[in-house]
């Protein structure tokens, strides 16, 4: 079973998380962000996730310790639920669309850290979500995930759109570098990941 709960409590935010790699992409999501709420949510369904997430954060400062400490905890979950990465294909790449816009995404899950984002926003907020904190999401996922992930969004003029394209996008590729090949070996010629 390739499944990780997370505990996180710190003074800024509270968070339970529970997560299956191998699910059906239900989503129940509650962090106090609905837009952040969305991201979640689409990257869920589209990489096939079941997530539970539940976040109490200090809201009244501003969003960025609820929706970081979100990244890392689900970050944190994916590294726990990997494993030693044996048997997975461990690399992925998409493109996804939506209407004008269009991202790209390709993830490494080599252990190593390495998060290279451009969403290209232009607008101050999303509903109530900073536009500053998106990359920042995907960053923070990618650190506590051990995994390098370069995103850019190639077009698009809605801010909602391009956001949103650059997370199926993330998720369509997370789909594919954590499938099963089979081999049940450690996909590096390290011989770990």
């Amino acid at each position: 079973m390739r499944t990780a709960e997370i505990d996180r409590r710190t003074a800024e935010t509270t968070i339970t998380l529970a997560l299956s790699l191998d699910g059906t992409g239900a989503a129940d999501i509650r962090t106090g962000i609905g837009f952040l709420d969305h991201m979640l949510g689409a990257l869920t369904k589209h990489a096939r996730f079941d997530l539970r997430l539940r976040c109490e954060g200090d809201l009244h400062v501003d969003d960025h310790h609820t929706a970081e400490d979100c990244a890392l905890a689900l970050g944190q979950a994916l590294d726990q639920a990997l494993g030693e990465r044996r048997g997975i294909a461990r690399f992925g790449y998409a493109y996804a669309p939506l209407d004008e816009a269009l991202a790209r995404a390709v993830v490494d899950l080599s252990g190593r850290p390495s998060p290279v984002i451009d969403l290209g926003l232009r607008r101050e907020r999303l509903g109530t979500l900073s536009c500053e904190m998106l990359p920042h999401v995907l960053r923070s996922l990618a650190v506590a995930g051990r995994m390098a992930l370069h995103v850019d969004v190639l077009r698009g003029e809605n801010d909602h759109h391009r956001a949103e394209s650059a997370f199926k996008a993330t998720a369509l590729a997370l789909r594919q570098a954590v499938a099963l090949d089979g081999s049940g070996e450690i996909p590096s010629t390290k011989g770990v990941l």
